[in-house]
């Protein structure tokens, strides 16, 4: 497993890192232990990075990461963690009053002193220019609730505006080969400043793993059913906002370039991590796992060669052609 440096945090991670929003809520139901083998699997792949929120599952995905910890005192993991979704999404929620709450909730439910990073989690456009909320997430650090602080952002205006506080740590935001604009400016600017970029959505919400037909359904908590059209929160964070037949369309293309073109062996989804991995700027790439088979093929691409000059210009003619009028502008 290929590691990088993740930002101002100073700590080394695997480049591919496990995203745990599907072990708490929102991908249908995840038994625990088919949680716990997810874990397993990708720390025995070479897995060092977990992210998480309070918000998934209202803090079981944290907890569950929290007893898996425990039991595993062997291990050397960084876990980052967002705050901000359980409350009502207005820019005066953001206090450092809130703050030590939500970090002391999250503190408990990971059984840590210290949260390894904590990130804003797609807070209201208005925080992004507050220095009173940057200024919290400093005080934070100085009470050593926190060891260093990100954000998690919908829009390359957000990170270029986050960029401006000189303590931030990390920027998470989607990036996918059917989601491209931040290869633009923020990762270039992300480098120049010395701030990690945690790629999620990796797959566009499974997408780019080719499996999906026009007449593929999800379970009615699955947020590709209930978020499809923005109904809970940003569009953008199911199927990277690309309405579903255009990108199952894209998709099948996509899977085509891949076994054509691809390294001999690999799966449409590794080739869409790698594809996020060879991105210059990237930290590490966060894609869930529903079970221990999914968590090793994921971890599996650290150690993947990169991707060929022709599959990169043929993947960047596919969004040009089938993706970029429905996303491009909007984030």
């Amino acid at each position: 497993m290929e590691s990088r440096t993740l930002g101002r945090t100073g700590r080394t991670v695997s480049a591919v890192g496990l995203g745990t929003w599907q072990l708490g809520a929102d991908w249908g139901t995840v038994e625990e232990g088919d949680a716990r083998a997810v874990l397993e699997a990708a720390v025995d792949a070479g897995v060092t990075f977990f992210d998480t929120a309070d918000v998934y599952g209202d803090g079981r995905s944290e907890e569950t990461i929290g007893a898996f910890l425990r039991d595993r005192p062997d291990l050397d993991i960084t876990v980052a963690t967002k705050m901000g979704r359980r409350v009502a999404q207005v820019p005066e929620a953001y206090t450092l009053e809130a703050f030590r709450e939500w970090t002391d909730r999250s503190r408990r439910n990971l059984g840590t002193e210290r949260l390894d990073l904590v990130q804003l989690h797609c807070p209201p456009d208005a925080v992004f220019s507050d220095d009173a909320v940057f200024d919290g997430l400093e005080t934070l650090v100085a009470e050593e609730r926190v060891a260093a602080y990100g954000v998690s952002v919908e829009t390359v205006d957000q990170a270029m505006r986050a960029m401006e506080y000189p303590n931030l740590a990390t920027i998470q935001i989607i990036l996918n080969a059917f989601r491209r604009k931040p290869l633009e400016e923020v990762l270039p600017r992300a480098a120049q400043a010395g701030v990690g970029i945690i790629a999620r959505v990796p797959l566009a919400s499974g997408l780019l793993s080719g499996r999906y037909t026009r007449s593929t359904t999800f379970a009615e908590s699955d947020h590709r059913t209930f978020n499809r059209h923005g109904e809970s929160f940003d569009v953008g964070e199911t199927f990277s906002g690309v309405d579903f037949e255009t990108g199952v369309d894209a998709a099948a293309e996509f899977a085509e370039l891949a076994a054509r073109l691809g390294p001999e062996g690999a799966t449409p989804a590794q080739v869409a991590l790698r594809w996020v991995l060879d991105q210059e700027g990237v930290s590490t790439v966060i894609p869930g796992a529903r079970n221990a088979e999914q968590a090793r093929a994921n971890a599996a691409v650290g150690s993947m060669d990169p991707l060929s000059p022709e599959l990169l210009g043929e993947l960047e003619r596919l969004y040009d052609e089938r993706i970029r009028a429905q996303v491009h502008a909007r984030w």
